[in-house]
């Protein structure tokens, strides 16, 4: 029984590097052309990316469209995304008397707009506090002539 196993393994290992090195060739091979359609997207929000920001600064920003640029500073449209707002508000726990937070996730989900609605904004500008978080996520954009990528998401806390 030894010689049989001994025997099987010398075959499966005869085998793979045939095939390691076919498989290696053919990706180098391919390796110049995926550099040479490799795109690098980055997201913004107006003029912002991802970061902890004021208040009185994203309030100003709540009209702004996301704009999506390549590494060549191409503008691409945005298809569609998704919103979500990490609303926290403070209470005193009855059971411990110590001060807690309440956290609540709102959202929302936008198609062929690059912008949030007016009944976003207007939401944003009544309740937006210190320590909100505003999440910008599932970008995707129109890349011509009919290609949909999907771009780094976005980030924001109010501070």
């Amino acid at each position: 029984m030894i010689s049989v196993a001994t025997t099987a393994q010398q075959k499966i290992s005869t085998g793979k590097p045939a095939a390691k090195a076919a498989a290696v060739a053919k990706t180098s091979s391919t390796a110049p052309l995926a550099k040479k359609t490799d795109l690098r997207f980055r997201s913004t929000w107006g003029i912002y990316l991802s970061d902890s920001i004021p208040r009185p600064e994203i309030l100003k920003n709540l009209d702004q469209n996301l704009v999506v640029r390549d590494q060549k500073n191409n503008k691409y449209e945005v298809v569609s995304f998704e919103f979500t707002y990490e609303q926290k508000t403070p209470y005193i726990n009855d059971s411990t008397n110590k001060p807690s937070t309440y956290t609540e996730y709102l959202g929302d989900n936008f198609k062929n707009t690059a912008h949030l609605s007016p009944l976003w904004v207007n939401k944003l500008k009544e309740s937006l506090q210190r320590g909100d978080e505003l999440f910008f996520s599932n970008i995707v954009v129109k890349y011509p002539p009919d290609k949909y990528y999907q771009v780094p998401d976005l980030h924001f806390v109010t501070r």
